[in-house]
């Protein structure tokens, strides 16, 4: 199968009205990715400021993950049920008081709860924006769209990298974090006056909800899916050497362990983010034209990483060269285009009804690797006296266990994917006529 372009009855319209709507919910994802990764140029200063060592600083990205990726099931099931708008009303709120408790907090525990509740009001967001563009948009846009609403959340991640930063240390801790808050004031008023959850004469049929036996079915359906889980295990496996980069130990990596200034690892941080989104619009056209193309795109994003990695922790001389962190940073902003062919392995795998829940589990892959490479980088810093090529290492044994899984669960999910188109076509070729 080359491309993905059926047509399916009831396909929404897609259109200027869907992409407006569209733009506020991706905008509340864009504000929650700045509030997210508002830590990673903050990292040394959070140091100094709550006097933590490394550990401790893993924790703040930690316990934001922990929350985050606990919330994925849950949050696909508010979505199914309560509908995009009301989960991401409630995820701005959450968000935005967390970055303004970070802001305040005199204290490392006070601290740590408001990373928690921006956590906790950031995993609202994605799956939110996720269901809103399968709403809004024929099924055939599905992985471009997607990929778009990645390349939005970098670009969040480019804000935080030049211009929060430079709040940072122009003004300090407290107008920068605080500022940075009305931006989800913002969000919060767009999305209570615009934001719609389906075109008019689009609306999903009702299903019903029957407490924790609908939970427990929703999930249990989801997860026999071959493809949800194949789809959890790519996210897991592409996604988190650049997350952990960009949310924390980039900037430290960048700094003691390579010799630069801070204004110079500023840059490669930002060259991750500008790659990102570059290489996020070539993998979305390219899925789109050419579903069978997920697979590989994966694969080799994950084979680039690791030889890149490799490369400059094995480096004989006291600093790799720029020549081989340009590249390095280049390779690592495939990652996030990558992780977002997790969903597209999802999305066919689950009718409708599900969609939100198979996009919960299929996002906690990449959280839950993050949130445990944080930690184990933090500890292993510790432990060897910052000595940063032990400490990533930590990359390639997360690496290997998802691509152990990707690899064993990839031919159950093509065939149950054949299945399932097969059985779509017989149901469009005798759709009555209306």
């Amino acid at each position: 199968m080359s491309r993905g372009t059926t047509t399916l009855p009831g396909d929404p319209p897609g259109g200027r009205r869907a992409v407006a709507v569209w733009s506020i919910g991706v905008a509340v994802y864009f504000v929650a990715v700045i509030f997210r990764t508002s830590l990673g140029v903050a990292g040394l200063d959070a140091a100094d400021r709550f006097h933590v060592n490394a550990s401790a600083l893993s924790t703040f990205s930690i316990l934001q993950l922990l929350v985050y990726a606990g919330m994925q099931i849950p949050v696909g099931l508010l979505v199914d049920r309560l509908g995009t708008k009301k989960v991401l009303c409630l995820g701005a709120v959450l968000f935005t008081a967390g970055q303004l408790g970070f802001a305040f907090s005199p204290t490392y525990g006070t601290a740590l709860a408001s990373r928690a509740l921006l956590g906790c009001g950031d995993a609202l967001t994605f799956i939110s924006v996720l269901r809103l563009g399968t709403r809004w948009f024929p099924a055939r846009r599905g992985p471009f769209v997607a990929q778009l609403a990645g390349l939005v959340g970098m670009a969040g991640n480019l804000v935080s990298t030049l211009v929060l930063a430079r709040l940072l240390h122009g003004l300090g801790w407290t107008p920068a974090f605080a500022g940075s808050a009305v931006a989800g004031v913002v969000v919060l008023v767009l999305t209570l006056l615009f934001l719609r959850d389906h075109p008019e004469g689009f609306e999903p049929e009702p299903f019903p909800h029957q407490g924790a036996a609908y939970v427990r079915r929703q999930i249990a359906e989801a997860w026999r899916e071959p493809g949800t889980r194949l789809g959890m295990w790519v996210h897991f496996t592409t996604q988190f050497p650049a997350m952990v980069f960009l949310l924390l130990w980039g900037l430290p990596f960048l700094v003691q362990a390579q010799g630069l200034s801070r204004a110079t690892a500023g840059e490669l941080l930002t060259l991750v983010v500008l790659s990102n989104m570059v290489i996020g619009l070539v993998y979305g056209q390219v899925v789109a034209r050419h579903h069978a193309a997920r697979l590989p795109l994966a694969l080799g994003t994950v084979a680039a990483t690791a030889v890149m990695w490799a490369l400059t922790l094995a480096w004989p001389g006291a600093h790799a060269p720029m020549a081989l962190l340009l590249a390095l940073c280049v390779v690592l902003g495939a990652c996030g285009p990558a992780s977002m062919l997790g969903f597209d392995f999802a999305r066919p795998a689950n009718p409708t009804e599900r969609q939100g829940t198979a996009s919960g589990i299929t996002n906690m892959g990449g959280f839950i690797a993050s949130m445990t490479t944080l930690f184990a980088i933090g500890v292993l810093l510790d432990a060897t006296g910052d000595d940063y090529s032990i400490a990533f290492c930590a990359v390639f044994v997360l690496q290997a266990l998802g691509l152990t899984q990707i690899l064993r669960l990839r031919n159950r999910a093509a065939r149950r994917e054949r299945e399932r188109l097969v059985a779509s076509r017989v149901e469009t070729v005798h759709v009555p006529a209306a």
